[in-house]
């Protein structure tokens, strides 16, 4: 028992204290971009803590993988310079067991992976946003560009949209026919989000026939679509990858802005993303068995880290490519882990013997 926690130590702080590293290098220049303005609007070092504090959230989901990386490779080349390895193993230890000791440390990551990119962050990014934009100056303000989006069947353009997304202004909807013919446009000053429902304020209803065209007003009316406040957040917010709930929702009709293939592939990767931390920690655990006095360990110590790196890439362009719709969603997410991992647990299978 003291020996797995021995190594699950010895794990954990070196992939803590390299995502710390990581995380304050983030920081400290994301800081050096917007510390004069957050100065600037009088909010002072509160300002600046508060930025920073709402980043955390979204830095950790981004240096997660590397982190384990990094960490990893740190760890098992310390175990097996100091001849830990060697005596585990002649005691009858395997180097599965010894990889599996460290297994804990990462599924705690891969979780605080998936809480921070599907909770956490998704929640802090709208809000930083909305604190931005309300403390920028009026003079500095720039005026909201319309957003272009599908809600259902219907087309949807909306000049801006409150904080909380219950609320759109300056809204068009038009509305086609099964042939792609317009056959409705509404014209609405606002849209309001009210006891589980959406409606229409002052709307404005041309209906189109042929060359005819009849316009009717209304005080107020329904809006009979499944968007929900947070797809407004988020069609209306920054360009945040979805989460898998926003994806599925914009799957099923509830809001895009993007083509269909876009959401598939996010849905898949937001299950995907944290299993990017197991594929490394199997990327870094060959080190663990290196001999380090031949100079087998730094030729695995780099071979690791390029095949890190090399996945990243390999992972980010497959991920493209099912955005655009040019790759299946699932294998453009699942592809590199597998891919990759195999290759990871067949090398150190390798040299386990």
């Amino acid at each position: 028992m003291n020996l797995q926690l021995y190594v699950l130590r010895t794990v954990a702080t070196r992939i803590l204290g390299a995502a710390l590293i990581l995380m304050s290098i983030l920081q400290i220049l994301d800081l050096l971009d917007v510390t004069t303005d957050i100065l600037d609007r009088g909010l002072g070092m509160a300002g600046v803590a508060y930025y920073a504090a709402l980043r955390l959230p979204r830095l950790f989901e981004q240096v997660a993988p590397i982190a384990v990386l990094a960490g990893g490779l740190f760890a098992f080349s310390q175990l097996a310079r100091e001849s830990a390895v060697v005596a585990m193993r002649a005691s009858g230890i395997s180097g599965y067991r010894i990889v599996g000791m460290a297994l804990p440390a990462v599924i705690a990551v891969m979780l605080l992976d998936a809480l921070c990119g599907q909770v956490l962050a998704p929640r802090a990014d709208p809000t930083l946003a909305d604190w931005w934009r309300n403390t920028t100056p009026v003079a500095e303000r720039k005026a909201p560009s319309p957003r272009t989006f599908r809600a259902g069947a219907d087309l949807v353009i909306g000049n801006d949209a409150s904080a909380d997304g219950r609320q759109i202004t300056g809204l068009t909807i038009f509305r086609r026919d099964n042939k792609g013919i317009l056959v409705e446009k509404v014209e609405a000053s606002k849209a309001r989000y009210q006891a589980g429902a959406w409606t229409l304020d002052t709307p404005v209803t041309t209906r189109f026939a042929g060359d005819l065209a009849q316009t009717s007003t209304a005080a107020s009316t329904s809006w009979p679509t499944a968007l929900r406040p947070q797809d407004i957040q988020g069609l209306f917010g920054d360009d945040s990858a979805p989460t898998a709930a926003s994806a599925q929702r914009a799957l099923k009709n509830g809001g895009s802005d993007r083509p269909e293939s876009f959401y598939a592939t996010h849905f898949q990767s937001a299950f995907a993303s944290p299993f990017v931390s197991l594929v490394m920690l199997l990327l870094s655990a060959p080190v663990a068995l290196a001999n380090f006095r031949s100079g087998q360990g730094a030729v695995l110590l780099t071979a690791g880290l390029g095949a890190g790196l090399l996945f990243l890439v390999a992972n980010g362009m497959l991920t493209a490519l099912g955005e655009s719709g040019a790759l299946s969603p699932f294998l453009a997410v699942w592809a590199a882990p597998a891919i990759f991992g195999a290759l990871a647990a067949r090398t150190f299978l390798a040299l386990e013997g």
